[in-house]
């Protein structure tokens, strides 16, 4: 590995997705043999502080293909002061692309709140024709939340991995970084309210998109005023309620001092955490946050609210030239979506918009009477509305690359748009004259990043005064309008030399964020659209709600700053373990969170709090005995001493420290509190050393019950004999009712309660102060159909195993099916038992079980092996979290037989008719590839019965492989790679000394990117080594049934290694293929060069893996 200083960085090939990776697994990189960066290190710490400091960083990682590691990290190198690293996902980031990210190395042990800004290119280095070097840049302010940015797909694993293609060479991969680092202002402790007036928005994981869409329609103040309108009442739960959620948040936004956050708002859409990690499209989402709220509003005072501000009106029309006839079809928008490639500015766009094209040739409009008429087709605009808003088309579809591109090209928009420009050709003849359509714009929304992800933010000034504000979820700052303006205009960026005596090129970077949406608001609305908006515009009932929670934060803000000087004293009481035991928790005595609580001054003596227990439960100050609590070795928590009268002297802040040498602010107290007869309070019993407090817990077997029953004090000497009388008068048992005890000793991790021998004394059976004792009537003579636990040990086992297990069916992941109550150390078939049980199902074997992923709450990629799981806590576990998911699927045979089994996908291609019908084929997984051959002829229609079938290996429309028969099946892979089956052609069968066996592929060329690209189905052709190219093309065609109109069109050419060389129809074809036996044959091959019209088969979606982006859904 070496550091450089940096050469000129030229202009990424493609936009993918920028985003931190995401990955959740814990397992880390291997350590990398690495060259010394210590030269090289010194010149880049050297820089001047004031430019950025740039530096270029270069990995060779060699035996790439056999790495095993799911994520790789580089050797660590300096740029700008700062430790930097690659971190790549050789395999894909869960994509079929290679990830490659930038990494802060030092981030885990960096100061709270460190930031740093970074211009960065990440390169994999084409070591044939360095032409073809994939080389892809961005920007990213990294912090400790985002301490990674980068490509999740950065290039093709089936490009990377092929071997003709240069990126890998000897089995060596080579990577570039490009660093440039930036200063960047505190992000932490910037008080935007402070600065700038306003608050930000809380981005609940991918929402920032949503936040800058929020504050756009927030600072139209029209459109704030509307909400607020909307009616609610107290009763409404915002959770439930878009329009409370959203007047909750409007709310907040005018009124708090801090960043606000959108869970309330989130929940009424019905969305989930999951919903809130997926990043959706700013455009979709105004348009589905626009329909509701319209639906929501109609009946009430606002109805129309929406259409009156955003709503405009054009006409298509179509207008024949040689005849009196017109069409016209009047439409209505919210919103306008402008072309960005090919425009300059948005007058470009807009002349684009209503720009006339001639249907004429054969292309002719059919009017009615007329019949085939030239005509001109065309879109003007009726009115437009008083906000305007426009969507800039950044992201289009690229037919040739087949997949979704961003468009960073400069485009221009002005602070005043002017839409009756040059005498109003945007507006049609009908429009209203009076109205001047003059804007002014008031706020822009940024993206940055790539196609898939990446950030969202927006300028907006609010007033339309001159200052501008950027709204970056929770900071706001205050910008020129310069910033909001020309900077997102997108195109390049170059960045100043930083060693101009190397003699090197500046940085030239593309510019990955730009504007994304626009908002104009017409001059002559501006006193309308921005109104002033009070607290009389906000219901009663959501004044009085929102400020009870101001006032509430403000107490726990207050709360939190003087904690210092309070102790939180929780006190239990003989109450408490009665409504706790046997409801809310089983083991050990009391849940501490849910007693009575004391905020009390450390300075206060004990004594005198006392006072306020008297004043809370009615208990004077002689009845009170308050015992300490101790956590003990076995990680119980029960009563250990009662604090003497010296110790109730001192302060409470003193009497915690000596309790608690955990150091926190609680101090955990028992109520001792001694009844007589009558029920009324008695001062506590004298207590001496032999005297011991016990605590009793009775076990009912029947009803599968247990339930606190008081304590007692006993002697150390004493025995159990002595108290059975008193605990079966407790218990409500006769007094001579044969009963037995068991301790209650410790429940984690195992449960132990042992039986007490009753004829010991309590100090022989090692019992003390705090003790549990539970207690039942003999279990003998109770038979299994009596109950399920005849003994409390059984009972707590079963409680503390007990786990309530939600299944779902797998191919409804989203929806819980069923419930089932199991035990944690149910073993596999014990589970699958149950499950079946619950389908009714006979064979519990053809039940497969799928584990939860806690963090992408999907279900894991691979199923549960057939007893690949010890016992229920093992599926249950994804890391250090428990799931309480488990998802199921039915099979059709059973698993351990489908373990032993392998599955093959097969894509039959037929002989005569243009058809692929996919077969599954189930085989041993010892058997070979001429046994599926023999399976797949029993399921398939061949050309005639004596036909012979081969198997081939197909990977973005190549053949790379024609499987021998005897190949077992075990180690074939169709999970990336498409299995084709075909009968073998006769004029492949015997094949002369002058005859060859070439590749055919159909290839399109890319000359923006200068790359081919592979389509359709490849075959082979039989050539004979005297042929031209005309003769060859004749048998081409008769073999693809291409009309000749369309035949005329192709080109055919020889290429290798990604080169074509065209053809004449006289020049021998077998000439240009060398050898015969060349590895990687399928990089020499007969290309038909022609557009790609044909319908994808669906089976092609193994091969070509498209990710399609969830839909915003509102669902409330």
């Amino acid at each position: 590995m070496t550091l450089l200083t940096t050469p000129p960085i030229d202009q990424a090939e493609g936009e993918q997705m920028l985003v931190p990776h995401a990955d959740f697994a814990p397992e880390g990189p291997q350590p990398m043999e690495v060259a010394s960066t210590e030269a090289t290190t010194n010149a880049v710490d050297a820089q001047a502080i004031d430019e950025p400091p740039s530096a270029r960083f270069t990995w060779k990682i060699e035996n790439f293909s056999k790495m095993n590691v799911k994520k790789q990290y580089s050797e660590v190198f300096h740029v700008g002061g700062f430790k930097w690293r690659i971190l790549t996902f050789p395999k894909g980031n869960n994509v079929d692309h290679l990830s490659m990210y930038l990494d802060v190395a030092d981030s885990s042990a960096l100061p709270y709140g460190w930031s740093r800004y970074a211009q960065f290119s990440l390169s994999v280095i084409n070591q044939i024709h360095s032409k073809f070097t994939i080389r892809k840049d961005t920007q990213h302010q990294f912090n400790s939340r985002e301490s990674d940015w980068g490509f999740t797909s950065f290039m093709p694993l089936s490009e990377l991995y092929d071997p003709g293609r240069g990126y890998l060479v000897n089995d060596t991969c080579i990577i570039e970084a490009d660093v440039a680092v930036r200063k960047v202002v505190d992000y932490w402790s910037h008080d935007s309210k402070k600065e700038t007036g306003y608050v930000g928005l809380k981005n609940q994981g991918a929402t920032c998109y949503m936040n800058s869409l929020l504050q756009t329609l927030y600072h139209i103040p029209y459109f704030r005023k509307a909400v607020y309108h909307m009616p609610t009442t107290e009763n409404d739960n915002p959770s439930g309620s878009i329009p409370l959620a959203l007047q909750s948040l409007f709310y907040k936004l005018q009124y708090s001092d801090t960043s606000v956050a959108t869970k309330e708002l989130t929940k009424s859409f019905g969305w989930d955490t999951y919903d809130s990690f997926m990043q959706h499209d700013v455009q979709e989402l105004n348009r589905v946050l626009c329909e509701k709220l319209e639906d929501k509003m109609k009946g009430t005072v606002v109805e129309g609210t929406i259409q009156q501000l955003f709503e405009g009106h054009h006409m298509n029309y179509i207008e024949c030239i040689n005849v009196e006839y017109k069409s016209t079809r009047k439409e209505s928008f919210y919103d306008l979506q402008l072309d960005v490639k090919g425009c300059k500015d948005i007058y470009s766009s807009f002349d684009k918009y209503v720009e006339v094209e001639r249907l004429e040739g054969d292309n002719k409009y059919h009017a009615e009477q007329y019949g085939l008429q030239d005509a001109r087709k065309g879109v003007l605009f009726i009115d437009f509305p008083p906000v305007l808003q426009l969507q800039l088309k950044r992201f289009e579809y690229d037919f040739v690359r087949d997949t979704m591109v961003k468009i960073n090209d400069r485009y221009e928009f002005p602070l005043q748009l002017d839409l009756d420009r040059e005498n109003r050709k945007y507006l049609s003849p009908e429009a209203d004259s009076s109205v001047r359509n003059l804007y002014t714009l008031h706020s822009v929304l940024v993206h940055s990043g790539g196609v898939h992800g990446g950030h969202y933010y927006a300028y907006i000034r609010p007033t339309l005064s001159d200052q501008w504000f950027k709204f970056d979820d929770e900071r706001v700052t205050k910008e020129d309008m310069k910033r909001a303006l020309e900077e997102q205009y997108g195109g390049e960026e170059e960045l100043p030399q930083t060693n101009p005596g190397f003699n090197n090129s500046p940085f030239k970077f593309t510019k990955y964020s730009n504007a994304y949406m626009l908002v104009y608001i017409r001059e002559s609305d501006t006193d309308k659209i921005i109104c002033n908006v009070d607290e009389k515009d906000i219901a009663e009932h959501l004044r009085i709600r929102l400020k009870k929670e101001q006032e509430e934060k403000e107490q726990k803000r207050k709360e939190k700053a003087e904690a210092h000087l309070y102790t939180i004293i929780k006190v239990a009481q003989d109450e408490d373990l009665l409504h706790q035991i046997g409801k809310d928790i089983y083991f050990d005595l009391v849940d501490h969170d849910k007693v009575r609580q004391f905020r009390i001054q450390k300075q206060l003596t004990f004594n005198s709090f006392k006072e306020e227990v008297a004043k809370e439960f009615g208990i004077p100050v002689q009845f009170q005995r308050f015992w300490l609590w101790a956590k003990r070795q076995n990680h119980t928590y029960r009563p250990n001493r009662p604090l003497t009268p010296q110790e109730e002297t001192q302060s409470v802040g003193q009497l915690r420290e000596v309790s608690n040498k955990a150091n926190n602010a609680e101090l955990k107290l028992f109520l001792e509190v001694a009844v007589g007869l009558d029920m009324q309070p008695l001062p506590p019993p004298e207590k001496t050393k032999e005297d011991i407090i016990l605590f009793f817990k009775l076990y009912d077997p029947i009803k599968e019950e247990l339930r606190y029953v008081g304590r007692l004090f006993v002697k150390g000497n004493g025995k159990p004999m002595d108290i059975l009388k008193k605990l079966n008068e407790i218990a409500g048992f006769a007094p001579d009712e044969e009963i037995e005890l068991f301790e209650e000793i410790k429940y984690d991790p195992n449960v132990m309660c042992e039986h007490i021998d009753k004829k010991l004394s309590f100090r022989s059976s090692q019992l003390e102060d705090g003790d549990i004792i539970c207690f039942q009537k003999s279990p003998q003579g109770l038979s299994s159909e009596e109950c399920n636990y005849p003994t409390v040990s059984a009972f707590l086992i079963y409680v503390h195993n007990r786990q309530v297990v939600r299944f779902r069916s797998l191919e409804k992941p989203k929806e819980d099916e069923f419930c089932l109550e199991l035990s944690k150390q149910n073993n596999y078939d014990e589970v699958v038992e149950y499950v079946a049980r619950h389908l009714g199902l006979d064979d519990a074997s053809k039940i497969r079980l799928t584990s939860h992923n806690c963090y992408s709450q999907q279900p894991k990629p691979q199923p549960i092996k057939y007893r690949g799981a010890e016992r229920l806590t093992d599926m249950l576990i994804h890391y250090n979290q428990i799931s309480d998911i488990l998802y199921y699927e039915v099979l059709d045979i059973p698993l351990p037989e489908l373990q032993g089994l392998k599955t093959l996908k097969v894509a039959f291609h037929h002989a005569t008719k243009d058809e692929v019908v996919i077969h599954t084929i189930r085989l041993p997984k010892q058997s070979s590839v001429g046994d599926v051959i023999n399976d797949l002829k029993s399921k398939v229609e061949l050309s005639h019965p004596d036909a012979e079938l081969r198997l081939l290996e197909v990977f973005y429309h190549k053949i790379y492989k024609i499987f021998p028969l005897q190949e077992k099946i075990e180690n074939i892979n169709d999970q990336y790679w498409t299995l084709r089956a075909e009968e073998i052609p006769e004029e492949e069968k015997n094949l002369g000394p002058n005859d060859r066996l070439i590749h055919v592929y159909h290839f399109m060329k890319d000359t923006a990117q200068n790359q081919i690209h592979n389509f359709g189905d490849p075959f082979f052709l039989n050539i004979n080594d005297n042929e031209t190219l005309g003769e060859i093309k004749m048998r081409i065609q008769k073999k693809l049934h291409v009309p000749d109109e369309e035949f005329s069109k192709w080109k055919f050419a020889f290429l290798s290694l990604g080169r074509p060389e065209y053809l004449q129809d006289s020049d021998i074809v077998s000439s240009r293929f060398q050898r015969r036996d060349v590895y990687g044959a399928w990089e020499q091959y007969l290309g038909l060069e022609h557009s790609d019209n044909t319908p994808k088969r669906s089976y092609a979606a193994n091969q070509n893996r498209h990710t399609f982006e969830k839909p915003v859904r509102i669902y409330n």
